[in-house]
């Protein structure tokens, strides 16, 4: 049994379904999810991992977990996966753990305490996400528009569905115990040319407005702490050389080449319509 946290999220979701399509017992858990979000099956259980106490069902019979960056107390996540039975956690985590540190203390306490866990590990470093991109949605649906700051700052955005197939390749087993990939897709592209992708999939062009770095966070920090704020914006306006490189992680896992920015806008283009 895999527990797969983050249930009804753009990585979880897709990893999800691929487990249950290969046959593999899941339980889906996130804090307001219902068997009507899960495949047929697919264990659901309502728990939040802000509060590990309650995990002991969810994670009971289980002997791997997909585990995202969530709550303050990853010990505490940890130490009842242990009570349970749980061999192997599998840890979605962010790249800027790597190339900023000081900006993403959050997600290095997660790598650490899975680290320090005694359990069998892999890191996944997540670049940032082709769904990022939904943030332009009703922008785009209303006025064939997106905006965004450093409009010609490349960057390999990698595709959700990539991540959860990594993931459920890695929980499965394999050769991926202690190592720690960078996941990203197979070209950096910029705000300005993911905006004329999303157009191409639409069949109607799209403008692209460039923020100034205020406004960009004026608008991040309504919805996004301050520290993370600042991180995220000196990614899109500074990256580093690694920040920008493309990694051969994907492929090394799934013996293929991660998807394109514009193949993710054309499997997602009723979104923006």
């Amino acid at each position: 049994m895999i527990v797969v946290t983050g249930a009804t999220g753009n990585v979880g979701r897709v990893l999800v379904r691929t487990l249950c399509e290969a046959r593999v017992p899941v339980t889906a858990v996130a804090r307001h999810i219902t068997d009507a979000d899960v495949p047929s099956g697919v264990r659901a259980v309502a728990a939040d991992l802000a509060e590990p106490a309650g995990l002991k069902d969810a994670f009971d019979g289980a002997d791997a977990l997909f585990l995202l960056v969530a709550g303050e107390d990853p010990d505490g996540i940890l130490e009842q996966a242990v009570a349970a039975g749980i061999r192997r956690v599998v840890l979605l985590s962010s790249q800027g753990v790597q190339t900023r540190p000081e900006a993403y203390g959050h997600p290095d306490r997660f790598e650490t305490a899975v680290r320090g866990s005694g359990l069998d590990r892999t890191i996944l470093r997540s670049g940032g996400m082709a769904t990022n991109a939904f943030a332009w949605a009703e922008l785009i649906r209303t006025r064939r528009e997106a905006e965004a700051p450093f409009g010609d700052v490349a960057l390999p955005f990698v595709d959700p569905h990539d991540v959860a197939e990594v993931a459920a390749a890695v929980l499965r087993g394999g050769p991926h115990t202690g190592a720690t990939y960078t996941l990203t897709g197979p070209a950096a592209t910029t705000p300005r040319e993911r905006a004329a992708a999303i157009g191409a999939a639409l069949g109607e062009p799209v403008r692209f407005t460039e923020q100034t770095r205020a406004q960009a966070h004026a608008q991040m920090a309504r919805f996004m702490p301050l520290p993370v704020v600042e991180g995220t914006l000196a990614i899109l306006g500074e990256p580093t050389e690694a920040e920008q490189r493309v990694s051969p992680d994907v492929e090394r896992v799934l013996g293929r080449a991660p998807g394109t920015f514009g193949q993710w806008a054309e499997r997602n283009a009723a979104a923006f319509r």
